[in-house]
C-alpha cells in the first residue's frame, strides 16, 4: 500500500469512527424545556439509498437537536426500560421493528402506559403478529406477506388539511414503496391524514388501485394507561425523501404531537443568540 492510499485508508477510518460515536451519543441542546427522543433505529438493509437507518440516526440526532429537543438518545437496538423511563417519544425506523421478546413488549407497553409517544416510520409497522402491532400503532402488516408496491410513484391525498400535523403539506408524489393489506386498530381506529392509491407494481397484483393510507395518527389508551399518541408515515423507503422539505415539516410536528408537545415546537424552534463576549474580554475567555 503507497503512503497516498494509507493515508486515504486512516482519513476514511476517522471519519467512520467519528460518525459512529456521534451516532451512539446523545444530543444535548441549549433548550432544556425540550421534548427527550430516543430514535430506535437498525443495521443497514436494501441497496444504496434505502433503508439507511444507521444514517437516520445521526442525521436525526443532529436535526432534532438543533431544533431544541433537549435530549436525543438512540440505539441500532430496542430501547431498554432504562431508555425509556427519559423518553417523552420513540421514532422508530428499523425493519420490522414488531419483532420484540417479552420484556421488550412488556418494557413498551408500560412505556405508553405512562403516555409515552412513539412514531413509526416505514417499514417499522411490520412484525410477526400485526394485530398486536396496531394496538400501538394503530395500524400494522405482517411480515412475509407480499404486501409492498417495491418502488413505485406514491401520489398522496391530504385528507384531513385542517389537521395542524399537515400544515405544509400538499397532494405531493413520491417515488417511494407504498403498503396495504393492512391490519387496523378498531375502537378507537386511526385519524388519516393522507392516502395513496397503489400504483400497478407487479407485487399489488390484484391490490392495484386500492386507496390505502400512508400517513395516520392514533390516540388510544391501555387498560390501566394513561392517553398514548402514535404517528405513521408509511414511506421512506428512499431515504432521500426525508429531506423533502414538506416531509421533514410534516414528520417535525408528528413528532411534537406523539410527544404531547405544541405541534410546532420543533419546526419553529430557534436556538437562543450566545452573549455577546464582553469588551475587552480575553480572547480565551471569548471562546468559552
Amino acid at each position: 500500500m503507497t503512503d497516498r492510499l494509507r493515508a486515504a485508508a486512516a482519513v476514511i477510518f476517522v471519519i467512520f469512527l467519528g460518525g459512529l460515536l456521534f451516532a451512539q451519543a446523545p444530543g444535548r441542546s441549549a433548550n432544556p424545556k425540550g421534548m427527550r427522543v430516543f430514535i430506535w433505529a437498525g443495521p443497514k438493509t436494501h441497496g444504496p439509498g434505502q433503508h439507511d437507518y444507521p444514517l437516520f440516526l445521526a442525521d436525526w440526532s443532529k436535526l432534532l437537536t438543533e431544533k431544541g429537543a433537549s435530549a436525543v438518545d438512540g440505539a441500532l437496538h430496542p430501547p431498554t426500560s432504562a431508555d425509556l423511563e427519559r423518553t417523552d417519544v420513540v421514532v422508530i425506523y428499523v425493519g420490522d421493528a414488531g419483532y420484540l421478546t417479552d420484556a421488550q413488549k412488556a418494557g413498551l407497553e408500560a412505556y405508553v402506559r405512562r403516555g409515552g409517544g412513539l412514531v413509526a416510520l416505514h417499514d417499522s409497522i411490520c412484525g410477526p403478529d400485526p394485530a398486536y402491532w396496531s394496538s400501538l400503532l394503530g395500524g400494522a402488516k405482517k411480515h412475509g406477506e407480499v404486501n409492498f408496491t417495491l418502488e413505485a410513484p406514491v401520489r398522496y391525498a391530504v385528507v384531513d388539511k385542517a389537521n395542524p400535523i399537515m400544515k405544509d403539506m400538499s397532494d405531493l408524489t413520491l417515488w417511494d414503496e407504498a403498503f396495504f393489506l393492512m391490519t387496523w386498530a378498531r375502537n378507537p381506529g386511526i385519524q388519516v391524514l393522507a392516502t395513496n392509491q397503489i400504483y400497478p407494481t407487479r407485487s399489488a397484483g390484484d391490490h392495484k388501485g386500492e386507496v390505502v393510507p400512508q400517513i395516520w395518527t392514533y390516540e388510544h389508551t391501555l387498560p390501566g394507561g394513561q392517553p398514548a399518541r402514535a404517528f405513521v408515515w408509511m414511506q421512506g423507503h428512499t431515504y432521500d425523501n426525508f429531506n423533502n422539505w414538506q416531509i421533514q415539516r410534516t414528520l417535525l410536528r408528528g413528532i411534537a404531537w406523539a410527544a404531547k408537545r405544541p405541534v410546532d415546537e420543533l419546526v419553529d424552534y430557534v436556538a437562543p443568540a450566545r452573549p455577546a463576549p464582553a469588551k475587552g474580554a480575553p480572547a480565551a475567555a471569548a471562546k468559552q
